[in-house]
């Protein structure tokens, strides 16, 4: 029997209903993501007269964006987990769906 005519099993075989969902908030990963674009934007100012001469100085503004983006990000995933840490449940998890 070749191997092409070998049926194919699946390597992990799991339903839907065993897989659960990770408990994770977001606040490392937004943080991370604003250090980072902090960093790029630190790391270009010395080169803002030589962006600007270039046409490139959109490069500034695309890491102020990030970092302005990820500051409200942040602040949301702050307030979520509050409000999960109080008891208020989740209007995605709670289970009441509108139709």
């Amino acid at each position: 029997m070749s191997r092409d005519e070998s049926p194919q099993k699946p390597l992990v075989s799991a339903s839907a209903r065993d897989l659960q969902p990770l408990d994770v908030d977001g606040i490392r990963t937004l943080t991370i993501g604003v250090i980072v674009w902090a960093v790029a934007f630190v790391v270009l100012l010395p080169f803002s007269s030589r962006l600007r001469e270039i046409g490139m100085d959109w490069w500034l503004w695309t890491c102020v964006t990030g970092i302005g983006l990820g500051l409200v990000g942040l602040a949301y995933c702050v307030w979520r987990r509050s409000r999960l840490s109080r008891g208020v449940p989740d209007q995605r998890t709670s289970g009441s769906a509108s139709s």
